[in-house]
């Protein structure tokens, strides 16, 4: 499975960002290998509808969830049309944020 992330920086030891839409960076992670790759968002300086670009950002890099902190109506509006789980309220590095959604998923 692929989860993307909103993060600070390109690294799985950066912290989790809590803007979605205008996130410095965001990550796709693959839950099996924990191999990663970052890419620069490139909303971050759209004057309106950064969360909507983001969305497609994760989609066409197949993220099949989201992790993030916070997600604005118009952003969520594109989750709920994508069929993207998404996960709010994250917090902390990336890392320890991803093996949290996997563990809760073994559990469920």
């Amino acid at each position: 499975m692929k989860i993307g992330v909103s993060a600070k920086s390109g690294s799985l030891d950066a912290e989790v960002e809590p803007r979605f839409g205008r996130c410095a960076y965001f990550l796709i992670v693959d839950s099996e290998t924990m191999h990663f790759e970052a890419f620069s968002n490139p909303a971050t300086e759209l004057g309106g509808g950064a969360g909507p670009r983001t969305v497609q950002e994760f989609q066409q890099r197949g993220a099949e969830v989201v992790l993030t902190g916070q997600v604005g109506p118009k952003a969520q509006q594109a989750l709920e049309a994508s069929g993207l789980e998404v996960v709010a309220g994250v917090s902390g590095k990336v890392r320890a944020a991803v093996e949290k959604y996997l563990e809760s998923k073994q559990t469920a």
